[in-house]
């Protein structure tokens, strides 16, 4: 990866936060004595954030989401860390060494890099953590990204051990990795929260370690103060961090409240510092001034169940698919500026000649009510239907998510004449039974993990534990392994747009949107940095 392309690619700025599990006490801070009472707290910068919902894990290798990522960038760091402009810069590692084959690595560990309990951050505490994120036992939803590392994926499923992980602390400041194939974008990769070190000593003494604020050792701007399961987590400054003197909050409140529109009121009685803006507000609240709307990497969409009727059968999937107006659902739903989707890669990738991604592949899922129809009924005698199987779309609980479902549901019946049914669920439970294929249709999102489009691609390889759909290709499955160790780099962009089309053919899933996100924030916060790969950054925040 050119570091100009991940510079013209970084210009996508913003998160998303997912939103579940509401309960009534979350941002309150009557209890709160970490500032030793009301009157230090006002004198303290305390930020006062909405994580939306608990996160899923603040395992490393286990919380692979927007709402564990934004808490765990800011209590840990890897061997590097995006920086403002989004380019990976040093951050455990002081320096490190590439091979003239571009291969290996060697990451060297800064001196004053220490944990929150005061322990040294060792190459050990690396070596640990990445082969724990490879470890079949572990079963992290990131594991794929270990992929790049020599003896990882054979690690992963089972046909390699740990020791085949070219993954060596060679002492205890210094890191060996050997990569399968030269990856420019390695060290952006690596500042991914899924590369984030483990303390081996405390995870070995207790391997819930990241289960309570008591037990949680840190290694980045912030520490974990107190965690209210459910309702609110409290991080303050990290004394142990080597970079402390850049951290200029006191300490970080994170609310866990689903609904925007609770929120938006929370903002407007000074419980947080920053809301995104409810849909049935968005056409009067969208061109205010103190309105800030930036693109981000990714896409919402959602999955087919391929093993599960009717979505077995490909036409069929297709007539879902082409019954959806994407135009209408960003203009007239969500009302927020979206880019509506017509394929699956974002826009913002530029190839070797300098065409953007999304252009050069063009639009490949339009809008189609007559077509749909064709294909439903194509589908339904291929199948022995006299009637459509009973369809249940399933999506967890958001008032956005609900929307679009109530949309999908009226264009299912209105351009198919299909009846469908609506389920949802809180976010763990409904991501649990996505993952168990136990839905038949189901909303999801995606966010890009770095810099390249085969990021998004490989996701839908067999078995990736992000597919999701039950889909599987040999053909796709080649075309990925081909492109992610391909040296020639207009080759390896023509296999990704002919994948994408591969994608688009059987269509084991339908795009909706690509993701922006619209906040306000109070006048008085600055410098707060919204990665496009779905995480923020609180280091350099302030609050006045």
């Amino acid at each position: 990866m050119k570091k100009g392309f991940l510079a013209g690619l970084f210009a996508l700025l913003l998160t998303v936060l997912v939103a579940c599990t509401a309960n009534e006490d979350a941002g309150k801070d009557k209890d709160d004595d970490s500032g030793g009472g009301g009157t230090a707290q006002t004198e303290e910068k305390v930020l006062l954030m909405n994580n939306g919902e608990e996160p899923t894990s603040l395992n490393p290798p286990e919380g692979f989401d927007a709402v564990s990522w934004n808490v765990l960038n800011n209590l840990m760091e890897g061997m590097t860390r995006l920086g403002k402009d989004n380019e990976p810069e040093a951050a455990m590692a002081e320096n490190w060494d590439i091979s003239d084959d571009q291969k290996t690595y060697t990451f060297h560990i800064r001196d004053d890099a220490n944990w929150s309990n005061g322990d040294p951050v060792t190459a050990g505490d690396f070596e640990f953590a990445w082969k724990q994120l490879l470890d079949p036992e572990t079963g992290s939803p990131a594991a794929f990204l270990g992929y790049f590392i020599e003896g990882g994926e054979e690690f992963n499923n089972g046909d390699g051990s740990a020791d085949d992980v070219k993954v060596t602390a060679k002492d205890d400041k210094t890191l060996e990795v050997t990569l399968t194939a030269p990856t420019g974008f390695f060290l952006n990769i690596i500042s991914n929260p899924a590369f984030f070190p483990v303390n081996e000593e405390v995870a070995k003494d207790d391997p819930k370690w990241y289960g309570e604020a008591d037990s949680f050792v840190a290694n980045g701007p912030f520490k974990m103060e107190k965690w209210n399961h459910d309702k609110k987590i409290e991080m303050v400054k990290n004394d142990q961090y080597w970079d402390k003197d850049t951290v200029k909050l006191n300490k970080v409140d994170w609310a866990m409240v689903p609904e925007t529109n609770t929120e938006y009121q929370m903002f407007q009685s000074d419980e947080l510092d920053m809301t995104e803006i409810p849909s049935d507000m968005a056409e009067q609240l969208i061109e205010g001034d103190d309105v800030v709307i930036e693109d981000q990497a990714g896409l919402y969409f959602y999955r087919f169940n391929v093993n599960e009727e009717p979505f077995q059968n490909e036409k069929i999937r297709k007539a879902f698919a082409m019954a959806v107006n994407q135009d209408d659902i960003v203009d007239f739903v969500t009302k927020n500026k979206e880019e509506a989707a017509h394929a699956f890669v974002s826009p913002g990738f530029k190839d070797p000649s300098g065409a953007d991604f999304r252009e050069a592949n063009g639009d490949l899922v339009k809008f189609n009510p007559d077509k749909a129809k064709e294909l439903l009924k194509e589908g339904m005698e291929e199948e022995d239907y006299d009637e459509l199987p009973p369809v249940t779309l399933s999506y967890s609980t958001n008032e956005n998510h609900k929307a679009i479902a109530e949309t999908l549901q009226n264009m299912f019946s209105d351009n198919l004449g299909v009846d469908v049914t609506l389920e949802n669920a809180e976010w763990n439970v409904f991501l649990d039974d996505q993952k168990a294929l136990k839905h038949q249709l189901s909303q999801s999102s995606f966010l890009f993990d770095y810099g390249d489009p085969i990021n998004f691609l490989e996701s839908f390889i067999t078995d990736s534990t992000m597919n999701r759909t039950g889909w599987s290709n040999k053909k796709y499955d080649e075309l990925i392994k081909q492109a992610r160790s391909e040296k020639d780099e207009q080759k390896r962009w023509d296999e990704m747009y002919e994948a994408e089309k591969m994608l688009a053919d059987e269509m084991p899933f339908f795009p909706i949107h690509y993701y922006n996100q619209v906040y306000i924030y109070k006048d008085n916060i600055s410098d707060i940095v919204r990665h496009p790969v779905g995480y923020l950054e609180l280091k350099w925040a302030d609050k006045q």
